[in-house]
Parts: C-alpha cells; structure tokens; sequence
C-alpha cells in the first residue's frame, strides 16, 4: 500500500470507491447513507487543490481508500475517510489517518477531529480504538459546531453521531 496525494483523473474513482464503502450501510437498515451520493468532483478537486486529499493504492497504484480533511479551529478535521469493501480489515483506513496526523503534525494542528456515527461498528467504535474520544457537546469548537450544523441540514442527524477528537 502506498498513501499519496490524489491526481485530477482519480477524482471519479473516489467516488465509486464512495459508492463501494457505502453499500454496508444498507445490510445495518441505513439504505439512505448507503444511497448518499459521494462529493461532487468539484468538491473533490477543491480538496485536492489544498493538498488534503490522499489516496491509499494497491500494488498497481490505484486508489483503494481516500481522505478528505481541511484544518478547523486548530485540528485537522477528517472529513471523509472511506475504504473500498475489496481493501478493508487490512489496516487502509488506518494508515490514511496515520499519514494525515503527520501532515497535521507538519503544519502545527494539535490533533484530528471527526464526526461519525455513533452505532456503526466501523465508526464510533473503530476510531475510539484508533485513540479518538468523544467531544462532549460543550466541547465542540465553532468549526466543529457549524460542521454538525452541516451535517444536521443535511439530515445526517437522524441517526446519533459524535464528533470524536483524536490528539496528536
């Protein structure tokens, strides 16, 4: 497994690999995150422009994982990180954060922060085991606060969620 930045023409992979990491959704009575559409490719693009999108490959370079992230009041905040089903439980998803605590690391942000789902078991409990813990609502920062906001007007509410902070 190679972790580097995503070029242009990768974008629509990322999002069938959006598609592809989606689908488990449905087996947990989830069908509309499973039926959610990935980010647009401009929006993709967006991130890979700042330099915060990475891509995990398989041995012939091509894109079996990738993360999303942007910095939020201080932290590198994990917008996406989604692994194809064909590349999971082989420590991809881990990796991608691994490589974006350094980046966050090199710029001087003092951890990662998420949101997830609190009930899926590839969520909440996977990146508590990863060392993120859960922000209390009190907690959250303005960013963190506008982030759920988001994701609320977006219906992602309807199941409960977290956002999880990870220090570095």
């Amino acid at each position: 497994m190679r972790i580097r930045p995503a070029a242009p023409a990768e974008l629509p992979a990322l999002q069938d690999i959006e598609r592809a990491a989606g689908a488990p959704f449905r087996d947990l009575g989830m069908p509309e995150i499973a039926d959610d559409e990935p980010p647009a490719l401009d929006v993709l693009e967006r991130y890979r422009r700042a330099g915060r999108c990475w891509v995990a490959t398989d041995e012939g370079d091509r894109p079996d994982a990738y993360l999303l992230a942007e910095p939020v009041d201080g932290a590198l905040h994990i917008e996406q990180v989604s692994v194809h089903p064909r590349a999971a439980r082989r420590g991809v998803g881990r990796a991608l954060l691994a490589h974006a605590a350094d980046r966050a690391r090199e710029e001087g942000l003092t951890a990662l922060t998420l949101t997830t789902f609190t009930d899926v078991p590839w969520n909440a409990p996977y990146y508590a085991r990863l060392g993120f813990r859960p922000l209390p609502e009190a907690d959250l920062t303005p960013g963190l606060r506008a982030i759920r906001a988001t994701e609320a007007a977006h219906g992602l509410d309807r199941r409960p969620r977290v956002c999880m902070r990870a220090p570095l």
